[in-house]
């Protein structure tokens, strides 16, 4: 295993060759890094289907285990995902990238997992994924989607902070692993504490919120019947209250808790020179 010293390390090296390479391979590799985070939270949505009379915790911790695939196969490609893209704070603080190079990548980073998010999306509605054990699948979609929008914005700007916080201690972590199942096996408790407690990380909310606004508002009168569900339940399920009442806040919470809460850190503990 690396000492946290040469985790740093590589941590700062990874985060130059990110700002540093021509951000077109960023930008396919965050579509990538998007599209995991969707899936992921696809097979997290499938788990979480049909348990009421599961104890909650349990359900909640099947949940946030099987999630961690999303965040594993992002490591494993090498996808860039705008919350631990966040960690480019620490090559800054080496004045080994400049501002624009740091900025440019989160910029690209970001649209690049959007995209990639919203192309789960449409693969999923086209699939008739949504109809899925009589409708109750495309229901806890709702259910999830819904219980997101309604955080106060400190709320969701708090559990944005707590979300990276887990994020980037997992990927600072996997920096130690020398093999593919040391990084694996290691990433699955701190993603699987984040998504069980419900913690908020922009990315997956790209694919789930905007998922359950094509639900709301395109599905017809048999996925409504099947459920048993007034469509109007799930109205305020539009763009306003994802932009604003979700991802502007958790995005922001997001940075604080991967700059401030780990990078910075852990670079004045093992890289700024005393």
């Amino acid at each position: 295993m690396f000492s946290p010293a040469e985790m740093a390390k590589i941590t700062e090296d990874g985060a130059v060759y990110k700002a540093t390479k021509h951000q077109l391979y960023s930008f396919i590799s965050a579509i990538l890094a998007g599209g995991f985070i969707g899936l992921a939270f696809v097979f997290y949505t499938t788990t979480q289907t049909g348990t009421a009379d599961v104890a909650w915790g349990l359900s909640k911790l099947v949940g946030g285990i099987v999630f961690s695939i999303g965040v594993i196969m992002c490591v494993i490609f090498g996808a860039e995902l705008f919350t631990s893209s966040t960690l480019t704070a620490v090559a800054k603080a080496t004045h080994r990238i400049t501002w624009f190079q740091m900025f440019r990548n989160w910029f690209v980073v970001y649209g690049g997992n959007f995209i990639g998010g919203l192309s789960v999306v449409v693969l999923i509605w086209l699939s008739g994924q949504m109809m899925a054990a009589n409708g109750q699948w495309g229901l806890t979609i709702l259910k999830t989607a819904q219980h997101k929008i309604h955080h106060t914005w400190m709320e969701a700007f708090t559990l944005g902070i707590l979300c990276n916080i887990m994020v980037c201690i997992a990927v600072w972590m996997a920096n130690a692993g020398k093999s593919l199942t040391d990084k694996a096996f290691i990433m699955i408790l701190p993603i699987a504490l984040f998504v069980s407690s419900g913690f908020e990380h922009c990315v997956a909310n790209m694919f789930m919120i905007p998922m359950g606004m094509v639900i709301a508002h395109t599905s017809d009168a048999s996925f409504w019947t099947a459920i048993g569900v007034d469509p109007m339940q799930y109205a305020d399920l539009d763009l306003y209250h994802f932009v604003v009442k979700n991802l502007i806040p958790v995005t922001l919470g997001n940075i604080v808790g991967g700059v401030f809460f780990i990078g910075l850190v852990q670079w004045f503990l093992y890289i700024r020179k005393h």
